[in-house]
């Protein structure tokens, strides 16, 4: 595993998935806006994930999908520790408890994982002798 490649991926995948998340706010399309963030950040998050692990399957074609989900997701849960929950949950009246035992935390988790494995199942696994 390219793991420097893969965290910078996950970077990029969390700031576009903040970005989104943030966004959606200004576009009241419910009435319920936090609930319109979720759906607006778990819709997101598909195409960002997708193109992450074809970004990071580039130059990779070894990994197993589930790994490169597991890393993705890992480096989104830690960003969001550092930096989401401090600075945007706890002054809302937020707590890291709260935002760590939401199932819809851990329904966007799944998406990571579903994603990456089912990129690498649906674009297989290269030798690196094919990918020449």
């Amino acid at each position: 595993m390219k793991t420097i490649r893969a965290i910078t991926i996950g970077v990029i995948i969390w700031i576009m998935g903040v970005a989104a998340y943030s966004l959606s706010f200004s576009i009241p399309l419910m009435e319920n806006v936090e609930l319109q963030a979720n759906l607006t950040l778990l819709i997101a998050v598909i195409p960002l994930v997708w193109f992450g692990a074809q970004q990071y399957c580039k130059k990779d074609h070894t990994t197993h999908g589930l790994w490169i989900g597991f890393t993705f997701f890992g480096v989104a849960a830690l960003l969001d520790a550092l930096i989401t929950v401090p600075f945007l949950i706890i002054p809302q009246g937020g707590s890291y408890a709260a935002f760590f035992g939401d199932p819809g935390f851990w329904l966007i988790g799944g998406v990571f994982l579903t994603t990456t494995v089912t990129y690498r199942y649906l674009h297989g696994t290269r030798s690196k002798q094919e990918s020449v």
